[in-house]
Protein backbone atom coordinates (compact mmCIF):
# COMPACT_ATOMS: atom_id res chain seq x y z
CA UNK A 1 0.00 0.00 0.00
CA UNK A 2 1.47 3.34 -0.71
CA UNK A 3 1.04 5.90 1.96
CA UNK A 4 -1.00 9.01 0.68
CA UNK A 5 0.73 12.69 2.16
CA UNK A 6 -1.22 15.10 3.77
CA UNK A 7 -1.40 19.03 3.14
CA UNK A 8 1.33 21.35 4.06
CA UNK A 9 0.75 23.60 6.90
CA UNK A 10 0.47 26.82 4.30
CA UNK A 11 -1.49 24.75 2.07
CA UNK A 12 -0.31 23.96 -1.88
CA UNK A 13 1.52 26.25 -4.07
CA UNK A 14 3.26 26.57 -7.65
CA UNK A 15 2.84 25.79 -10.95
CA UNK A 16 2.37 22.68 -13.12
CA UNK A 17 2.13 21.41 -16.77
CA UNK A 18 0.25 17.99 -16.53
CA UNK A 19 0.40 15.07 -18.90
CA UNK A 20 -1.06 15.61 -22.46
CA UNK A 21 -4.36 15.30 -23.04
CA UNK A 22 -5.17 11.03 -23.12
CA UNK A 23 -8.37 12.06 -25.38
CA UNK A 24 -6.28 14.16 -27.63
CA UNK A 25 -2.84 11.85 -27.67
CA UNK A 26 -5.01 8.77 -28.90
CA UNK A 27 -6.42 10.60 -31.92
CA UNK A 28 -3.51 12.20 -32.91
CA UNK A 29 -1.70 8.62 -33.44
CA UNK A 30 -4.99 7.70 -35.23
CA UNK A 31 -5.27 9.83 -37.50
CA UNK A 32 -1.99 10.52 -38.13
CA UNK A 33 -2.18 6.35 -38.86
CA UNK A 34 -4.29 7.16 -41.97
CA UNK A 35 -2.65 10.13 -42.98
CA UNK A 36 -0.36 10.51 -45.81
CA UNK A 37 3.30 11.86 -44.80
CA UNK A 38 4.71 12.32 -41.24
CA UNK A 39 2.79 13.65 -38.69
CA UNK A 40 4.47 14.63 -35.14
CA UNK A 41 3.05 14.71 -31.85
CA UNK A 42 4.53 17.07 -29.36
CA UNK A 43 3.57 16.70 -25.80
CA UNK A 44 2.50 13.11 -26.09
CA UNK A 45 0.86 11.35 -23.21
CA UNK A 46 3.19 8.52 -22.33
CA UNK A 47 0.53 7.28 -20.19
CA UNK A 48 -0.65 2.96 -20.07
CA UNK A 49 -3.54 3.69 -22.63
CA UNK A 50 -1.92 5.88 -25.23
CA UNK A 51 1.25 3.23 -25.04
CA UNK A 52 -1.84 0.71 -26.09
CA UNK A 53 -2.92 2.29 -29.29
CA UNK A 54 0.76 3.07 -30.18
CA UNK A 55 1.40 -0.75 -30.37
CA UNK A 56 -2.09 -1.90 -32.06
CA UNK A 57 -1.19 0.16 -34.71
CA UNK A 58 2.48 -0.42 -35.03
CA UNK A 59 0.85 -4.57 -35.08
CA UNK A 60 -1.18 -3.04 -38.06
CA UNK A 61 2.06 -1.39 -40.35
CA UNK A 62 2.78 1.92 -39.07
CA UNK A 63 6.32 2.93 -37.95
CA UNK A 64 5.90 5.21 -35.47
CA UNK A 65 9.20 6.21 -33.61
CA UNK A 66 8.94 7.68 -29.88
CA UNK A 67 11.74 10.57 -28.19
CA UNK A 68 10.48 11.56 -24.86
CA UNK A 69 7.25 12.76 -25.61
CA UNK A 70 7.68 13.38 -29.11
CA UNK A 71 5.99 11.07 -31.06
CA UNK A 72 6.62 11.01 -34.88
CA UNK A 73 3.88 8.64 -37.21
CA UNK A 74 5.10 8.30 -40.52
CA UNK A 75 1.17 7.54 -42.34
CA UNK A 76 0.29 5.10 -44.87
CA UNK A 77 -2.86 7.12 -46.36
CA UNK A 78 -6.54 6.07 -45.88
CA UNK A 79 -6.15 2.50 -46.71
CA UNK A 80 -2.72 1.89 -45.48
CA UNK A 81 -3.51 -0.08 -42.39
CA UNK A 82 -2.28 -3.63 -43.00
CA UNK A 83 -3.75 -7.22 -41.17
CA UNK A 84 -1.77 -7.69 -37.89
CA UNK A 85 0.37 -10.95 -37.73
CA UNK A 86 -1.79 -11.29 -34.01
CA UNK A 87 -4.49 -10.31 -31.28
CA UNK A 88 -4.86 -6.50 -31.24
CA UNK A 89 -3.95 -5.67 -27.20
CA UNK A 90 -6.11 -3.12 -26.04
CA UNK A 91 -4.71 -3.19 -22.77
CA UNK A 92 -7.21 -1.42 -20.26
CA UNK A 93 -8.01 1.68 -22.74
CA UNK A 94 -11.87 1.64 -23.61
CA UNK A 95 -11.04 5.01 -25.77
CA UNK A 96 -8.54 2.32 -27.90
CA UNK A 97 -11.08 -0.47 -28.16
CA UNK A 98 -14.31 1.70 -29.26
CA UNK A 99 -12.65 4.21 -31.70
CA UNK A 100 -10.52 1.26 -33.39
CA UNK A 101 -13.63 -0.86 -33.87
CA UNK A 102 -15.04 2.12 -35.90
CA UNK A 103 -11.50 2.65 -37.80
CA UNK A 104 -10.84 -0.79 -39.13
CA UNK A 105 -14.88 -1.74 -39.86
CA UNK A 106 -13.32 0.14 -43.44
CA UNK A 107 -10.27 -2.18 -44.18
CA UNK A 108 -11.08 -5.65 -46.19
CA UNK A 109 -9.31 -7.90 -43.19
CA UNK A 110 -10.86 -8.85 -39.68
CA UNK A 111 -9.37 -7.76 -36.44
CA UNK A 112 -9.53 -9.33 -33.10
CA UNK A 113 -9.29 -7.02 -30.20
CA UNK A 114 -8.65 -8.44 -26.29
CA UNK A 115 -8.00 -6.54 -23.31
CA UNK A 116 -7.21 -7.05 -19.70
CA UNK A 117 -9.49 -8.25 -17.61
CA UNK A 118 -10.82 -4.65 -16.80
CA UNK A 119 -11.55 -3.89 -20.20
CA UNK A 120 -13.08 -6.98 -20.98
CA UNK A 121 -16.22 -6.33 -18.51
CA UNK A 122 -17.18 -3.08 -20.30
CA UNK A 123 -19.46 -3.23 -22.72
CA UNK A 124 -19.21 -2.68 -26.11
CA UNK A 125 -22.07 -3.24 -28.08
CA UNK A 126 -23.06 -0.01 -27.52
CA UNK A 127 -20.47 0.80 -30.37
CA UNK A 128 -20.80 -2.77 -32.32
CA UNK A 129 -25.44 -2.55 -32.86
CA UNK A 130 -24.42 0.90 -34.41
CA UNK A 131 -21.55 -0.15 -36.64
CA UNK A 132 -23.94 -2.31 -38.28
CA UNK A 133 -25.98 0.97 -40.22
CA UNK A 134 -22.57 1.28 -42.01
CA UNK A 135 -22.10 -2.43 -42.74
CA UNK A 136 -19.96 -3.21 -40.15
CA UNK A 137 -19.68 -6.50 -38.09
CA UNK A 138 -17.97 -6.40 -35.23
CA UNK A 139 -18.74 -9.62 -33.15
CA UNK A 140 -18.60 -9.65 -28.92
CA UNK A 141 -18.27 -11.70 -26.34
CA UNK A 142 -21.87 -11.70 -24.76
CA UNK A 143 -21.42 -7.96 -25.36
CA UNK A 144 -17.73 -7.30 -24.07
CA UNK A 145 -13.95 -8.73 -25.34
CA UNK A 146 -12.65 -10.06 -27.24
CA UNK A 147 -14.41 -8.75 -30.39
CA UNK A 148 -13.51 -9.61 -33.86
CA UNK A 149 -13.78 -6.64 -36.40
CA UNK A 150 -15.06 -8.10 -40.00
CA UNK A 151 -14.15 -4.89 -42.05
CA UNK A 152 -14.84 -4.51 -45.68
CA UNK A 153 -17.57 -2.66 -47.76
CA UNK A 154 -19.00 0.46 -45.63
CA UNK A 155 -22.28 2.42 -46.07
CA UNK A 156 -23.04 5.75 -45.57
CA UNK A 157 -25.73 6.13 -43.20
CA UNK A 158 -28.34 9.00 -40.76
CA UNK A 159 -28.00 7.64 -37.32
CA UNK A 160 -29.51 9.41 -34.22
CA UNK A 161 -27.16 7.99 -31.35
CA UNK A 162 -28.97 6.58 -28.26
CA UNK A 163 -26.21 7.37 -25.86
CA UNK A 164 -24.44 10.36 -25.03
CA UNK A 165 -20.92 9.22 -25.87
CA UNK A 166 -17.92 10.86 -27.71
CA UNK A 167 -16.48 7.30 -27.98
CA UNK A 168 -19.41 6.21 -30.08
CA UNK A 169 -19.76 8.84 -32.08
CA UNK A 170 -16.13 8.87 -32.62
CA UNK A 171 -16.57 5.19 -34.01
CA UNK A 172 -18.97 5.84 -36.13
CA UNK A 173 -17.07 8.98 -37.74
CA UNK A 174 -14.22 6.94 -38.19
CA UNK A 175 -15.98 4.32 -40.40
CA UNK A 176 -17.73 7.26 -42.39
CA UNK A 177 -14.74 7.93 -43.53
CA UNK A 178 -14.75 4.69 -45.75
CA UNK A 179 -18.08 4.59 -46.70
CA UNK A 180 -20.16 5.42 -50.32
CA UNK A 181 -21.43 8.82 -49.80
CA UNK A 182 -22.10 11.32 -46.33
CA UNK A 183 -23.06 10.07 -43.09
CA UNK A 184 -24.57 12.13 -40.85
CA UNK A 185 -25.21 11.42 -36.78
CA UNK A 186 -27.22 13.19 -34.51
CA UNK A 187 -26.16 13.35 -31.19
CA UNK A 188 -28.69 12.91 -27.29
CA UNK A 189 -26.02 15.65 -26.04
CA UNK A 190 -23.23 17.51 -27.60
CA UNK A 191 -19.98 15.59 -26.20
CA UNK A 192 -16.51 16.09 -26.29
CA UNK A 193 -15.34 16.88 -30.64
CA UNK A 194 -11.83 16.34 -30.58
CA UNK A 195 -12.02 13.82 -33.74
CA UNK A 196 -14.14 16.37 -35.45
CA UNK A 197 -11.35 19.18 -34.93
CA UNK A 198 -8.14 16.94 -35.39
CA UNK A 199 -10.02 15.20 -38.70
CA UNK A 200 -10.53 18.90 -40.16
CA UNK A 201 -7.43 19.67 -39.11
CA UNK A 202 -5.72 17.10 -41.27
CA UNK A 203 -7.75 17.63 -44.16
CA UNK A 204 -11.13 15.71 -43.53
CA UNK A 205 -14.68 17.47 -44.05
CA UNK A 206 -16.47 17.16 -40.59
CA UNK A 207 -19.63 19.72 -40.36
CA UNK A 208 -21.43 20.39 -36.79
CA UNK A 209 -24.85 22.08 -37.63
CA UNK A 210 -25.86 24.96 -35.20
CA UNK A 211 -27.72 22.74 -32.79
CA UNK A 212 -23.92 21.48 -32.08
CA UNK A 213 -26.12 17.80 -32.22
CA UNK A 214 -26.01 17.16 -35.82
CA UNK A 215 -22.51 16.23 -37.62
CA UNK A 216 -21.94 15.34 -41.49
CA UNK A 217 -18.82 13.76 -42.67
CA UNK A 218 -17.71 13.66 -46.24
CA UNK A 219 -16.26 10.21 -47.11
CA UNK A 220 -12.55 9.65 -48.66
CA UNK A 221 -10.72 12.16 -47.91
CA UNK A 222 -6.98 12.68 -48.50
CA UNK A 223 -5.35 13.33 -45.28
CA UNK A 224 -2.22 14.67 -44.71
CA UNK A 225 0.20 14.50 -41.84
CA UNK A 226 0.30 17.47 -39.39
CA UNK A 227 2.37 18.61 -36.70
CA UNK A 228 0.50 18.60 -33.29
CA UNK A 229 0.94 19.88 -30.11
CA UNK A 230 -1.28 17.78 -26.98
CA UNK A 231 -2.39 20.40 -24.56
CA UNK A 232 -2.58 19.53 -20.94
CA UNK A 233 -5.67 17.02 -20.48
CA UNK A 234 -7.99 19.22 -18.40
CA UNK A 235 -9.12 15.89 -16.52
CA UNK A 236 -5.45 15.54 -14.75
CA UNK A 237 -5.34 19.13 -14.25
CA UNK A 238 -8.98 19.02 -12.69
CA UNK A 239 -6.94 17.06 -9.20
CA UNK A 240 -5.23 19.66 -8.59
CA UNK A 241 -7.70 22.45 -9.34
CA UNK A 242 -9.86 20.38 -7.19
CA UNK A 243 -7.24 20.20 -4.28
CA UNK A 244 -5.94 24.41 -4.16
CA UNK A 245 -9.92 24.84 -3.75
CA UNK A 246 -10.43 22.35 -0.45
CA UNK A 247 -6.91 22.81 1.00
CA UNK A 248 -6.88 26.40 3.33
CA UNK A 249 -4.06 29.03 2.12
CA UNK A 250 -3.62 27.30 -1.45
CA UNK A 251 -3.10 29.02 -4.85
CA UNK A 252 -1.92 26.63 -7.82
CA UNK A 253 -1.80 27.43 -11.33
CA UNK A 254 -2.00 24.84 -14.49
CA UNK A 255 -0.12 25.84 -17.25
CA UNK A 256 -1.54 24.86 -21.08
CA UNK A 257 -4.60 23.00 -20.57
CA UNK A 258 -6.84 22.02 -23.46
CA UNK A 259 -9.70 24.42 -22.79
CA UNK A 260 -12.17 22.70 -25.36
CA UNK A 261 -15.87 23.76 -24.09
CA UNK A 262 -16.98 20.52 -24.19
CA UNK A 263 -14.30 19.55 -22.10
CA UNK A 264 -14.75 22.18 -19.50
CA UNK A 265 -17.56 21.40 -16.80
CA UNK A 266 -15.33 21.02 -14.05
CA UNK A 267 -14.49 24.81 -14.75
CA UNK A 268 -18.33 25.80 -14.46
CA UNK A 269 -18.91 23.31 -11.52
CA UNK A 270 -16.10 25.53 -9.60
CA UNK A 271 -17.25 28.50 -10.56
CA UNK A 272 -21.34 27.31 -9.57
CA UNK A 273 -19.57 26.53 -5.79
CA UNK A 274 -17.59 29.59 -5.50
CA UNK A 275 -14.41 28.53 -6.04
CA UNK A 276 -12.19 31.48 -6.64
CA UNK A 277 -10.54 30.50 -10.36
CA UNK A 278 -9.31 32.82 -13.10
CA UNK A 279 -8.67 31.33 -16.89
CA UNK A 280 -5.75 32.83 -19.09
CA UNK A 281 -6.29 32.11 -22.73
CA UNK A 282 -3.05 31.86 -25.00
CA UNK A 283 -3.33 31.63 -29.01
CA UNK A 284 -3.45 28.63 -30.45
CA UNK A 285 -4.19 26.65 -33.36
CA UNK A 286 -7.05 23.41 -33.33
CA UNK A 287 -7.84 23.06 -29.73
CA UNK A 288 -8.23 26.36 -26.96
CA UNK A 289 -5.86 26.34 -24.95
CA UNK A 290 -4.96 28.69 -21.58
CA UNK A 291 -3.48 28.83 -18.04
CA UNK A 292 -5.80 28.24 -15.02
CA UNK A 293 -5.44 29.67 -11.86
CA UNK A 294 -7.71 28.30 -8.66
CA UNK A 295 -7.00 29.17 -5.06
CA UNK A 296 -9.01 28.01 -2.01
CA UNK A 297 -12.53 29.28 -0.76
CA UNK A 298 -15.70 28.10 0.98
CA UNK A 299 -17.85 26.03 -1.49
CA UNK A 300 -21.26 26.03 -2.21
CA UNK A 301 -23.46 23.12 -2.96
CA UNK A 302 -24.14 22.26 -6.22
CA UNK A 303 -26.88 19.79 -8.13
CA UNK A 304 -25.90 18.02 -11.48
CA UNK A 305 -28.23 16.74 -13.39
CA UNK A 306 -28.25 14.47 -16.88
CA UNK A 307 -27.90 17.97 -18.98
CA UNK A 308 -24.20 18.37 -17.06
CA UNK A 309 -22.47 14.93 -17.28
CA UNK A 310 -21.18 14.61 -21.19
CA UNK A 311 -19.31 17.61 -20.24
CA UNK A 312 -18.23 16.32 -16.96
CA UNK A 313 -17.89 12.41 -17.22
CA UNK A 314 -14.44 12.62 -15.95
CA UNK A 315 -14.50 14.45 -13.39
CA UNK A 316 -17.70 13.20 -11.43
CA UNK A 317 -15.49 11.82 -8.52
CA UNK A 318 -13.75 15.15 -8.33
CA UNK A 319 -17.50 16.64 -7.97
CA UNK A 320 -18.21 14.08 -5.15
CA UNK A 321 -15.13 15.84 -3.46
CA UNK A 322 -15.74 19.38 -3.79
CA UNK A 323 -19.20 18.54 -2.60
CA UNK A 324 -18.17 16.62 0.41
CA UNK A 325 -16.22 19.26 1.20
CA UNK A 326 -19.00 22.08 0.56
CA UNK A 327 -21.39 23.63 2.99
CA UNK A 328 -24.73 22.02 2.62
CA UNK A 329 -26.44 18.56 0.32
CA UNK A 330 -25.07 18.41 -2.67
CA UNK A 331 -27.02 16.19 -5.56
CA UNK A 332 -25.52 14.47 -8.47
CA UNK A 333 -28.34 12.86 -11.24
CA UNK A 334 -27.86 11.56 -14.42
CA UNK A 335 -24.41 9.67 -13.75
CA UNK A 336 -25.06 6.29 -14.66
CA UNK A 337 -22.98 5.54 -17.13
CA UNK A 338 -20.05 5.86 -14.24
CA UNK A 339 -21.27 2.43 -13.60
CA UNK A 340 -19.78 1.15 -16.69
CA UNK A 341 -16.03 3.00 -16.26
CA UNK A 342 -13.22 0.76 -15.59
CA UNK A 343 -15.24 0.51 -12.13
CA UNK A 344 -18.49 1.22 -10.97
CA UNK A 345 -17.47 4.49 -10.20
CA UNK A 346 -20.85 5.09 -8.11
CA UNK A 347 -19.95 2.43 -6.03
CA UNK A 348 -16.49 3.11 -5.78
CA UNK A 349 -16.70 7.12 -4.94
CA UNK A 350 -19.26 5.88 -2.42
CA UNK A 351 -17.38 3.62 -0.71
CA UNK A 352 -13.89 5.55 -0.53
CA UNK A 353 -15.96 8.90 0.80
CA UNK A 354 -17.61 7.02 3.13
CA UNK A 355 -14.08 5.81 4.82
CA UNK A 356 -13.52 9.49 5.35
CA UNK A 357 -16.49 10.10 7.07
CA UNK A 358 -18.41 11.64 4.36
CA UNK A 359 -22.51 11.10 4.54
CA UNK A 360 -23.00 9.81 1.31
CA UNK A 361 -26.45 8.28 -0.03
CA UNK A 362 -26.05 5.61 -2.89
CA UNK A 363 -28.30 6.32 -6.28
CA UNK A 364 -28.84 4.33 -9.29
CA UNK A 365 -27.69 7.09 -11.30
CA UNK A 366 -25.28 9.35 -8.33
CA UNK A 367 -24.82 10.29 -5.00
CA UNK A 368 -26.62 12.81 -2.49
CA UNK A 369 -23.53 14.19 -0.47
CA UNK A 370 -23.91 15.77 2.81
CA UNK A 371 -21.01 18.76 2.68
CA UNK A 372 -18.70 19.54 5.74
CA UNK A 373 -15.32 21.24 6.27
CA UNK A 374 -14.00 18.49 9.02
CA UNK A 375 -14.03 14.79 8.50
CA UNK A 376 -14.02 12.30 11.19
CA UNK A 377 -11.96 9.58 9.23
CA UNK A 378 -13.19 5.38 9.53
CA UNK A 379 -10.99 3.80 7.91
CA UNK A 380 -7.41 4.38 6.93
CA UNK A 381 -7.02 2.54 4.12
CA UNK A 382 -8.16 3.24 0.53
CA UNK A 383 -8.58 1.94 -2.58
CA UNK A 384 -8.45 2.73 -6.22
CA UNK A 385 -10.35 -0.43 -7.36
CA UNK A 386 -8.28 -0.83 -10.63
CA UNK A 387 -9.30 2.69 -11.32
CA UNK A 388 -7.07 5.51 -12.26
CA UNK A 389 -9.63 8.58 -11.28
CA UNK A 390 -10.87 6.62 -8.48
CA UNK A 391 -6.75 6.20 -7.15
CA UNK A 392 -6.23 9.87 -7.64
CA UNK A 393 -9.43 11.34 -6.21
CA UNK A 394 -8.66 9.28 -2.65
CA UNK A 395 -4.80 10.76 -2.86
CA UNK A 396 -6.63 14.31 -3.32
CA UNK A 397 -8.98 13.59 -0.78
CA UNK A 398 -5.88 12.40 1.84
CA UNK A 399 -4.55 16.26 1.67
CA UNK A 400 -7.13 17.21 4.36
CA UNK A 401 -6.53 14.58 6.67
CA UNK A 402 -4.99 15.02 10.02
CA UNK A 403 -3.71 11.12 10.04
CA UNK A 404 -1.84 8.77 7.77
CA UNK A 405 -4.00 7.51 4.85
CA UNK A 406 -3.00 4.63 2.18
CA UNK A 407 -4.01 3.91 -0.87
CA UNK A 408 -4.27 0.01 -2.14
CA UNK A 409 -3.54 -0.11 -5.98
CA UNK A 410 -1.92 2.72 -6.20
CA UNK A 411 -0.19 1.81 -10.00
CA UNK A 412 -3.74 2.19 -11.46
CA UNK A 413 -2.64 5.91 -11.79
CA UNK A 414 -0.59 5.22 -14.53
CA UNK A 415 -2.75 4.70 -16.46
CA UNK A 416 -3.66 8.27 -17.42
CA UNK A 417 -0.83 10.24 -15.00
CA UNK A 418 2.47 8.28 -14.41
CA UNK A 419 3.78 11.38 -12.49
CA UNK A 420 1.03 12.08 -10.56
CA UNK A 421 2.42 11.82 -7.38
CA UNK A 422 5.53 14.09 -8.38
CA UNK A 423 3.36 16.88 -9.08
CA UNK A 424 1.44 16.94 -6.25
CA UNK A 425 4.57 16.49 -4.26
CA UNK A 426 5.70 19.51 -6.26
CA UNK A 427 2.76 22.25 -4.93
CA UNK A 428 2.87 20.28 -1.46
CA UNK A 429 6.19 21.69 -0.40
CA UNK A 430 8.46 19.50 -2.72
CA UNK A 431 11.11 20.50 -5.22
Amino acid sequence: MKKLTTAAVKGLHGSIVVPGDKSISHRAIMIGAISEGKTVINHFLMGEDCLSTMNAFRDLGIDIAQNDDQIVVNGRGLNGLKEAAQQLNMGNSGTTTRLMMGLLGGFAFTSKLIGDDSLSKRPMNRVSDPLRNLGIEVKTTNGTLPATVIGGQVHSTTYQLKVASAQVKSALIFASLFADQPSTFIEKLPTRNHTEIMLNQFGATVKTAADNLTITVQPKPRLKGQTIYVPGDISSAAFFMVAAAIVPESEVVLQNVNLNPTRTGILKVLQKMNAEIKIDYHDSVGEPIGDITVKYSELDPIKIVAEDVPVLIDEIPLVALLAACANGESEISGAEELRVKETDRITAITMELRKLGVTITEKEDGMIIEGTKNWNIKDSKLDSYGDHRIGMMDAIAALKSKSALFLNNSESINISYPNFFQDLQKINGGE
